[in-house]
């Protein structure tokens, strides 16, 4: 449980707040790259009681999550309600 909560979850939530925070794909994007590797570094560490795993491992294992977190950015950006342009 706790691999898909670092790899898969936390991404979707760190994009999905990163698009909340900048309404732009740009900004949103470079910030879900940057908070899912801190989410991942400091959940592998945190989760890890016997001290095996270090940050290291955190950010080898980050391309997943980077991955996600940015389709996730994305994702929301396109569902942005726009103006539809009306036919007269």
């Amino acid at each position: 449980m706790q691999p898909l909560l670092i790899l898969v979850v936390l991404p979707i939530l760190v994009g999905t707040g990163a698009e909340l925070a900048f309404r732009d794909a740009k900004n949103a994007s470079l910030a879900a790259a940057i908070g899912a590797i801190v989410v991942t570094c400091l959940a592998v560490v945190a989760l890890d009681p016997r001290g095996t795993w270090t940050w290291l491992a955190g950010l080898l294992v980050s391309l997943l999550p980077v991955s996600i977190a940015v389709a996730a950015a994305l994702f929301w950006y396109g569902r942005t309600p726009t103006p539809r342009r009306r036919f007269d």
